[in-house]
């Protein structure tokens, strides 16, 4: 046996957008991409960024919670109903898995 066969999986760790969209639903009833995308911007600002450095996140943020909604740890929601994670369009929120 080599020694990959015997190491037991270990959990993938999350990206950090997918935390930080995680870490926000735990505040928040729902949010939308720009919310998350704007909050990271923020954390990653310097001195001479332009005030819309925020865009910069967006296709991260959304990348990221279509993969959490694929794995069923949020939804997005569209028009007050859960929206199919691969095939949705128009503005959108996202929040946790409502039980």
């Amino acid at each position: 046996m080599t020694e990959t066969e015997d190491a037991p999986e270990t959990p993938q760790k999350d990206d950090p957008i997918a935390t930080t969209i995680l870490e926000m639903l735990g505040d928040a009833k729902s949010l939308n991409f720009k919310d998350v995308a704007m909050a990271i911007a923020e954390t990653k600002r310097k001195p001479k960024d332009r005030p819309d450095l925020w865009r910069r996140y967006i296709n991260a943020v959304k990348q990221q919670s279509v993969h959490l909604a694929r794995q069923g740890r949020i939804e997005i929601v569209r028009k007050g109903e859960v929206a199919d994670p691969g095939d949705f369009k128009g503005i959108v929120r996202i929040r946790l898995v409502q039980k």
